[in-house]
């Protein structure tokens, strides 16, 4: 009998292998003794960090570059084989050479390289870091965009102070502590009824997108709502389609700036039309699973599907989207 299709790999930002527990970061003795030993992701005000050319693992700096103790601004990240790792911002040195490398949907992007190293955004290439430098990577700009957001109390505006090594700030003025903060976002792949996966993904493109780039459905979570009952409301508001069978399929945190996407699966019939949300979207469209495996296998080029001019190009190797989609594809509608 077929089974619901599940996720056939983690997301590629909810990779990790270090220890994050909140013991070691409030434990200022412990840390300030092995910052000798210990290793910095550096981040530039771009929030790019340097990778060495022809590796997949991030250049980290020895901790006694930036002094003999931690600096106010050095964000502990967290324990791996008997090594501590730190974010501090960063900047290359000199000028770069400009170089052209695939990057997110598969559009060319320009990558500056200083001294053997390439400077690369986690969002482009995230899908190309071990699972250890996706952890750190991922974490390090999560912590970055909640600071720079995060410079003043919103009780009552005083400035903040970071406490806990970068996991907390405290208030000047009343003492007030806050902790980073993280949006919830649904994504859901929706599917047709036939049989029990379905034979064909509901997909949509935002006006702001490139003809021919279509994802799955996505919003965020409002005050006061279920998860499930989120997804049935965007999917309503984004293309008018009702769902049912609201299953949970997984998650992986989305810096840009602070979210985390919760991946699910429904049900729609395809039968009836699709109302694109004014302004929100501005395509929507049902795909075969054979097309959805071809824009796999043309490795994210322009893929006509159907019998018209039409063409799809499918989510980034960074975005749990594609992932989700994959794991689609490749399963057994049961029809």
């Amino acid at each position: 009998m077929t089974a619901p299709f599940q996720l056939a790999k983690l997301p590629t930002l909810s990779r990790s292998t270090v220890d994050r527990q909140e013991t070691l970061r409030t434990n200022p003795e412990r840390l300030v003794s092995r910052w000798p030993g210990a290793q910095v992701v550096v981040l530039d005000s771009r929030s790019r960090t340097p990778v060495r050319e022809g590796e997949n693992v991030l250049a980290t700096r020895k901790a006694l570059t930036f002094g003999d103790t931690p600096p106010d601004e050095a964000v502990f990240l967290g324990e791996w084989q008997g090594v501590d790792y730190w974010s501090l911002p960063g900047e290359p040195a000199g000028e770069p050479e400009l170089l052209e490398a695939e990057g997110s949907w598969g559009f060319a992007e320009q990558i500056p390289r200083y001294d053997g190293e390439l400077w690369v955004d986690l969002r482009a290439f995230g899908d190309r870091f071990d699972d250890t430098s996706a952890g750190l990577f991922t974490t390090a700009q999560s912590l970055r965009n909640w600071h720079r957001a995060a410079r003043f109390c919103a009780r009552d505006g005083s400035p903040t102070q970071r406490i806990q090594f970068g996991w907390a700030t405290r208030c000047e003025a009343k003492g007030h502590e806050e902790y980073p903060r993280t949006d919830p976002a649904i994504i859901c792949l929706v599917h047709d009824e036939t049989g029990v996966n379905g034979e064909r993904v509901l997909l949509a493109r935002q006006p702001v997108w490139p003809k021919g780039r279509y994802s799955v459905l996505a919003g965020f979570v409002e005050a006061g709502e279920s998860l499930e009952g989120c997804v049935a409301r965007e999917i309503r508001e984004e293309v008018g389609a009702e769902v049912r069978d609201v299953r949970y399929l997984g998650s992986q945190p989305w810096p840009f700036p602070r979210s985390i996407m919760l991946g699910f699966a429904a049900r729609a019939d395809s039968s009836l039309p699709l109302v694109p949300a004014d302004g929100e979207i501005e395509e929507a469209l049902w795909v075969a699973r054979a097309d959805v495996r071809a824009a796999f296998a043309n490795n994210g080029a322009p893929t006509p599907i159907g019998d018209g001019d039409a063409s799809i190009m499918l989510p980034g190797n960074s975005s749990i989207a594609r992932v989700m989609l994959e794991a689609w594809a490749y399963a057994e509608s049961g029809a």
